[in-house]
C-alpha cells in the first residue's frame, strides 16, 4: 500500500491456474551455497550514510541449486551497540511487491525505538522480482511501463469500461508473460521464504528474527511453515489470512474480493466520516455541510463530470470517480492522512473555483507521485501462486456484488487479480498450505481495530494458526499500525524482541493520536506500508 511512497493503487494480481506442488525446507537442501555478503556504500546521499548496502545471488529456481542465479539487494542499519548486538531483524513491508530497501532507509531511524535499534541490525531487502532483485517487467524499456501505468484506471464503472478492462488485462497479461517469463515462474512467496533463510545464514544468525507488515505476515507464515525450526521472533502486523490469499477457502471469487478489502477500507471510511464530524473546525469538510453527503454528492458527480485541472506546466490531470476512490483508499490507510483526504474532498465538492489551477493539490500531487511504485511487476506475484475465480467474464458481477456490500472500495479492490486470470505461468515449488504450524515459540500478532487493507476480522483466525500467538488489538484506524502509530505497541514490540517476553493474548494498545488531532512535525510511516 512512499515518500517516495511505497503505498500503490495498480491493480493487484493473482493467478487461475490449478494445484501447485508444494516444496518443503529441504528445497534449501545443504548443497545449496550460502552466499558472502559484502557490505559498502549506499550512495553519497547524506541520509544514506548511516546504511550499509550489497547485493547477492541466490538460486532461481532451488530445484537446481548450482543452476542460473537471482540478484537480490540488501540494505542494514548496524546496531548502535555492537556489544550487546543479538542478530540481524528481518523486515517486510507489505505488497505483495514492496521493495524492502527504501523502506528501511526512510523509516529505521525513526520507526524502531533506540532499543531496539541498539540490539538488532535492521535489515531490508527487495524481494526476487521486485525494486534492485532482477525486478519483473512487462515492457521492453522503463519508459514504456511508465506509459503503460500512467494509462492504467483504477478501475472500471460503465459496462463499456469494464469490456475494455477485461480486455486490456488480457493484453496485459500477455505482454508480461512475453517479457519476463523466467523470473515470473520463480516468483512465489516460498521463494522469497527460501532466500530470507539463505540471508539468515549469510549474516550469522542461527534463528530469524522477523517483522512482517500486510503481506509481509504471509511471507511470514510462510517461512514458518517451511523453517519452523529456525525460528526466534516473528511480528505479524496487518494479517494476510492466508486462505483468503491463496484461494484455499474454497471460494471461486476475485483475489480482491477474497481479501475483503472492500468491507475493511468501506468500516474505516465511514470511522473518517465519524471523526470527521466530530472534529468540527479540524475536519474542512464541516465548512460546507454534512461530511457523508458531501463526499457522496461529489463522487456521484465524479462518475459523469470529471474535474480537468490545468497545470502550470501547460499540461492537465483529469480527476474522475476511480481516481478518487483509489485517492481515498490510500488516505485510510493512516489516520494522520484524514485532514488532508477531507481537505481534498472539500476542494473538489467545491469546483470550480476561482483558483481553478491550484484546485485539489494534494490530489495532484498524490497523482504525480504514485507512478514512483513503478513496476506493474511488482503487482504480478500472486498470479503466479494464488487461486484465481477462473471466470474472467465475471468480473462485473463481482463488483456489482461488491458495490452492494461496500460502496465504491468493494467495486475498486473487487477487480484485483484480473491479469492473472489470462497470464497462464506457475511456479511449480509455490506453498498453498495447509498452515497450521508447528513453530514453539510465541508470535506477535497486531491487529488495528479499523484497518482498510487487511481487515481486522482476519486477526484471530491468523493468530489461531500459531501453536502460541499473542494477539494484541491497537484500538484505532490504519493499517499495520504498530509502525509509529502506538508506543503501547511499540513497548510491546522491543520488549518481544529483545528479551523474548511476549504479551498475554488478547491484550489492547490504543494509538497515540485520534484523527484529526494537530500533526506532529515529519512524516507518518504509517503510509510506507503496503
Amino acid at each position: 500500500m512512499r515518500q517516495r511512497r511505497i503505498v500503490r493503487s495498480v491493480t493487484v494480481t493473482a493467478t487461475a491456474l490449478a494445484l501447485v506442488v508444494p516444496v518443503t525446507a529441504s528445497a534449501a537442501a545443504p548443497q545449496t551455497a550460502v552466499p558472502k555478503i559484502a557490505w559498502g556504500s549506499c550512495g553519497t546521499a547524506p541520509e544514506l550514510k548511516p546504511f550499509q548496502c550489497a547485493s547477492v545471488e541466490v538460486p532461481t529456481d532451488y530445484d537446481h541449486p548450482r543452476g542460473p542465479t537471482t540478484t537480490i539487494a540488501l540494505t542494514r542499519l548496524p546496531a548502535s551497540d555492537p556489544a550487546k548486538r543479538i542478530g540481524t531483524l528481518f523486515t517486510n513491508p507489505g505488497g505483495p511487491g514492496g521493495p524492502g530497501v527504501p523502506f528501511i532507509q526512510q523509516i529505521a531511524q525513526v520507526a524502531y525505538s533506540p532499543e531496539l535499534r541498539a540490539r538488532f541490525d535492521i535489515l531490508g531487502f527487495d524481494p526476487r522480482g521486485v525494486g534492485q532483485s532482477d525486478p519483473v517487467t512487462c515492457y521492453p524499456t522503463a519508459a514504456e511501463e511508465a506509459a503503460a501505468l500512467a494509462n492504467l484506471k483504477a478501475f472500471p464503472v460503465t459496462a463499456k469500461e469494464e469490456r475494455k478492462y477485461i480486455v486490456d488485462a488480457a493484453k496485459l497479461a500477455a505482454q508480461c508473460r512475453s517479457v519476463s517469463p523466467d523470473r515470473l515462474q520463480h516468483y512465489s512467496t516460498a521463494n522469497v521464504a527460501r532466500d530470507m533463510d539463505l540471508l539468515r545464514q549469510a549474516v550469522g544468525d542461527k534463528k530469524l528474527n522477523y517483522i512482517g507488515y500486510s503481506y509481509g505476515t504471509y511471507l511470514g507464515a510462510t517461512y514458518a511453515k517451511l523453517f519452523p525450526n529456525n525460528v526466534r521472533a516473528l511480528v505479524m502486523d496487518g494479517t494476510l489470512l492466508p486462505d483468503w490469499y491463496t484461494g484455499g477457502n474454497g471460494e471461486r471469487q476475485s483475489l480482491g474480493v477474497r481479501l475483503r478489502q472492500g468491507e475493511g477500507a468501506s468500516d474505516t471510511y465511514q470511522q473518517f466520516l465519524l471523526e470527521c464530524k466530530k472534529a468540527a473546525a479540524a475536519c474542512a469538510l464541516n465548512a460546507v455541510g454534512d461530511p457523508k453527503t458531501v463526499v457522496e454528492n461529489t463522487l456521484e458527480r465524479l462518475k459523469t463530470k470529471p474535474i480537468v485541472v490545468p497545470q502550470p506546466d501547460g499540461t492537465s490531470v483529469t480527476i474522475d470517480y476511480p481516481a478518487v476512490v483509489a485517492f481515498m483508499f490510500e488516505h485510510l490507510y493512516s489516520s494522520a492522512a484524514f485532514p488532508d483526504m477531507a481537505t481534498t474532498l472539500t476542494e473538489l465538492a467545491q469546483w470550480p473555483t476561482a483558483a481553478r489551477a491550484k484546485a485539489a493539490p494534494a490530489f495532484v500531487e498524490w497523482n504525480r507521485r504514485k507512478e514512483d511504485y513503478a513496476s506493474i511487476g511488482n503487482a504480478l506475484q500472486p498470479c503466479v501462486e494464488a487461486k484465481q475465480s477462473g471466470r474472467p467474464l465475471a468480473y462485473p458481477a463481482f463488483a456489482d456484488a461488491a458495490d452492494q456490500r461496500a460502496p465504491h472500495f468493494g467495486r475498486y479492490r473487487s477487480w484485483i487479480g484480473i491479469q492473472c486470470e489470462f497470464l497462464g505461468l506457475k511456479d511449480t515449488d509455490a506453498f498453498l498450505g495447509p498452515w497450521q504450524n508447528k513453530v514453539k515459540q510465541p508470535v506477535l500478532v497486531f491487529g488495528t481495530r479499523h484497518d482498510p487493507a487487511t481487515p481486522y476480522q482476519a486477526t484471530r483466525p491468523f493468530a489461531n494458526l500459531w501453536p502460541d500467538a499473542r494477539m494484541v488489538t491497537i484500538e484505532g484506524w490504519g493499517h499495520a499500525t504498530s509502525l509509529g502509530g502506538s508506543k503501547c505497541a511499540d513497548q510491546m514490540l522491543t520488549k518481544y524482541l529483545t528479551t523474548l517476553a511476549a504479551p498475554a493474548d488478547n491484550s489492547t494498545c490504543q494509538q497515540d493520536r485520534k484523527p484529526f488531532d494537530p500533526l506532529p512535525t515529519g512524516k507518518s510511516v504509517a503510509s510506507l506500508i503496503r
